[in-house]
């Protein structure tokens, strides 16, 4: 897979993409990841990529003439409508969940645009394909968003982690069970028995009722099954 990351500010991704699974994941070319500077497609001699809202009001738009060009550019014209999509960080979008990650994880390119200042001109609904959010909140910029996008995709793909290991984590039906290591006894806080037994069919069982007790109280909103529009 391929991820490009479109963003005034490349310079904040060199970091937390030098550790880890997703250092892991480059190395191995399990991703590929491309960087572009929105703005080395600004206007004029100060390569300017926003403007005052028409309107009136507070802050700078980036201009949507820019932005369209960044991702023309940055789209591979080999390949499939299917095949990649764009995708904008934006407050108006759909939240990320797991469902989500695992749809774009079967892309071979995934294009994601940062958005910056007091968003993005609307007209660039014409040139993306959609929009996520990562939660309602309020960030200075669109990169730190982009970053758990391209981790939660980059987690998923084939080869980058241990077989298995997503098929037990936290959101793929419920929530993780709880996980203890040593010491055995803590201040008098103790391990359940029923991790020590060996039992592994009981143990199974105890981590199975464990998530689901504990998806019930946190998240009730796991549980309920998504309607065939979702």
């Amino acid at each position: 897979m391929t991820i490009s990351i479109l963003t005034l500010f490349p310079e904040m991704f060199s970091s937390p993409f030098a550790y880890s699974i997703i250092k892991n994941a480059i190395a191995e070319k399990k991703v590929k990841i491309n960087f572009v500077d929105i703005r080395d497609y600004g206007i004029g001699k100060h390569k300017s990529v926003d403007d005052k809202p028409y309107g009136g009001g507070l802050g700078m738009v980036i201009r949507v003439d820019v932005l369209a060009k960044a991702i023309e550019n940055a789209k591979n014209k080999t390949l499939k409508k299917d095949e990649q999509k764009v995708i904008l960080l934006d407050p108006h979008g759909k939240t990320l969940n797991q469902k989500k990650a695992e749809q774009l994880s079967k892309l071979k390119h995934l294009i994601l645009v940062c958005g910056h200042y007091e968003g993005v001109d609307e007209r660039i609904e014409k040139f993306i394909d959609e929009k996520i959010s990562i939660g309602d909140f309020i960030v200075t910029g669109g990169e730190i968003p982009v970053m758990l996008v391209a981790d939660t995709v980059i987690r998923l793909l084939p080869g980058v982690l241990k077989k298995g290991v997503t098929d037990t984590e936290s959101f793929s039906d419920y929530l993780e069970y709880p996980q203890y290591t040593r010491p055995q006894e803590y201040k008098k806080l103790t391990v359940p028995k029923v991790l020590l037994s060996g039992n592994h069919a009981e143990i199974d069982n105890w981590r199975k009722n464990q998530s689901l007790k504990i998806t019930k109280k946190l998240r009730p909103d796991l549980l309920r099954k998504p309607s065939k529009k979702d």
